[in-house]
């Protein structure tokens, strides 16, 4: 046996050795061997083909990485953010309504426009509670004559209808919200052809990332401006009321929020953070990191030119709500942000479009620590209504420059719960409550703040608005004796002769506005 395992020993032996003894190595060798290592000329000449071709895929892992890690120095967010959907052009689930010819063919005297919920034609008296029916019809009315009022959209919806009219009366923006279909979403309607279409899907369409932006239209009702996501931003869409399709304003990659048309459509002011954050979009030259930083809560008011597309920073004031136009000429927006604890304090500022001049327009000697809340401009923006809420809360007409031409201690608002409006000829101030909380009657001053109307409730009066041709006052009004039904009702211009234009329908009412007449 040990004989054997000798014998098998030396074989083994003998094998290696007559390997080693060979004059050149086998192919396989080369192949597997480390090229590095083998020193013989000959061999370096045979295999520098398969050096050269093996070379380039060991070389380009490490360039790859390289650029990785210049990648990781910059101040761009990486690619592994996600970008929010892109949201596409539509212009599907199409709606014909049935417009009559007298709104068609434009509307030449001013109409209120208000929106009924859940009516109840079945139920007599108006005191009876009712369930819901989720039918949401927008009529048209002329001032003083309910009777004679006209329906041009009816949906049925489980939730209230936002609606957007356009002030000439020929078009209308529309949010729809069904849980059992799939076709919510913003909708814009052509009254003069009474063709209506989704513009942009969604089950809330008017928040973009948080913020809830509300559509204006151009003051000739042809085109909708509208805040929409994009992969990594906000950005400012025009949408034609036709349908014909849609323009991107500031394609950029900063938040542009709030867009508002000048009354004569040559700009639009909107709100962006431009300024501190030129892109959120990764790989972009100064571009924020969304990994690392919090989305914006405001920003900087800008104004674009139509003609031109120039866009223009108005101020450095910071701001976290839309801006709104006194006329053609002067913007006016509120700084302070409801989210600072540490100074929330709400303030007014004035630019005047064509000098640029920035107004801050608070009392002289006022209280550093007072708040300028639910503020409403004249027409020539000369002076201004508002609540000054500081140890106390009280109205104060102010002039522009700053000096008290009036102080009201008899209307006694909550904080934010004034609403009062001018008529467009200067002549006369309504003031209301606001959100439900209206605990006066109709009021109507002069544009001096002489007293012409002092009514008691019923009816209350809620968010007055005044006609274009300033002849009539439009205001929601709870009347606590029917069930605390809220109506809408049309006054003249001196508050009297107020006339309850939805008493013949039931369920919820809300007071939408003016269109047509004169601007």
């Amino acid at each position: 046996m040990r004989s054997q395992f000798v014998s098998a020993l030396l074989a083994v032996l003998l094998g290696a050795c007559s390997a080693l003894s060979q004059p050149a190595p086998m192919p396989s060798a080369t192949a597997t061997a480390r090229p590095t290592t083998t020193p013989a000329p000959s061999n370096t000449a045979t295999p520098a083909p398969t050096m050269t071709n093996t070379a380039p895929p060991s070389l380009t892992p490490t360039a790859t990485a390289t650029f990785t890690a210049t990648h990781t120095f910059t101040p761009s967010p990486t690619p592994t953010i996600t970008p929010y959907p892109a949201v596409g052009y539509v212009f599907d689930n199409w709606v014909l309504a049935d417009i009559p010819d007298n709104v068609k063919d434009g509307i030449s005297n001013p109409m209120v426009v208000f929106l009924n919920t859940n009516n109840q034609q079945t139920i007599a008296n108006i005191a009876t509670a009712q369930p819901n029916t989720g039918i949401q019809t927008v009529y048209l009315a002329p001032p003083g004559n309910p009777g004679a009022r006209i329906s041009i959209l009816e949906l049925a919806s489980n939730t209230r209808l936002e609606v957007f009219p356009a002030k000439p009366g020929n078009a209308l923006a529309f949010v729809k919200r069904d849980e059992r279909q799939r076709s919510n979403g913003l909708y814009i309607l052509d009254l003069s052809t009474g063709f209506a279409a989704r513009v942009l899907p969604g089950d809330s369409p008017l928040v973009q990332r948080g913020f809830y932006v509300e559509p204006d239209w151009s003051p000739d009702g042809s085109h909708l401006a509208v805040s929409v996501t994009t992969g990594y931003d906000i950005d400012i869409f025009l949408y034609a009321k036709d349908g014909s399709g849609r323009r991107n304003l500031t394609d950029g990659g900063s938040y542009d929020l709030w867009p508002r048309w000048s009354p004569d459509g040559r700009y639009i002011a909107f709100v962006s953070d431009r300024a501190d954050c030129p892109s959120w979009i990764p790989g972009e030259e100064n571009a924020c990191d969304a990994a690392t930083m919090p989305p914006p809560t405001e920003g900087n008011v800008y104004l674009l030119e139509l003609e031109t597309d120039a866009i223009t920073k108005i101020s450095d004031v910071y701001v976290s709500e839309p801006p709104y136009w006194i006329n053609a000429g002067l913007l006016a927006f509120a700084s302070g942000n409801p989210l600072d604890l540490l100074d929330p304090r709400r303030r007014i500022w004035r630019a005047n479009i064509a000098t640029g001049d920035i107004t801050e327009v608070r009392p002289i000697g006022g209280s550093p620590s007072a708040s300028y809340l639910s503020e409403a401009w004249s027409p020539d923006g000369r002076t201004v209504l508002l609540q000054v809420a500081d140890e106390t809360n009280q109205l104060v007409l102010l002039a522009a420059d700053g000096a008290v031409l009036r102080q009201d201690s008899e209307l006694d608002f909550p904080r934010f719960g004034m609403s009062a409006a001018w008529s467009p000829d200067g002549e006369r101030i309504a003031i209301g409550g606001t959100a439900g909380q209206c605990p006066y009657g109709v009021r109507v001053k002069a544009g001096t703040y002489r007293n012409i109307a002092t009514g008691r409730p019923p009816p209350s009066m809620c968010d007055p608005m005044f006609s274009p041709d300033s002849q009539y006052i439009a205001f929601s009004g709870v009347n606590p004796r029917v069930d605390g039904r809220n109506d809408v009702y049309v006054a003249n211009n001196n508050g009297f002769g107020s006339v309850n234009m939805t008493a013949a329908l039931r369920g919820q009412m809300e007071l939408l506005g003016w269109v047509g007449g004169t601007p």
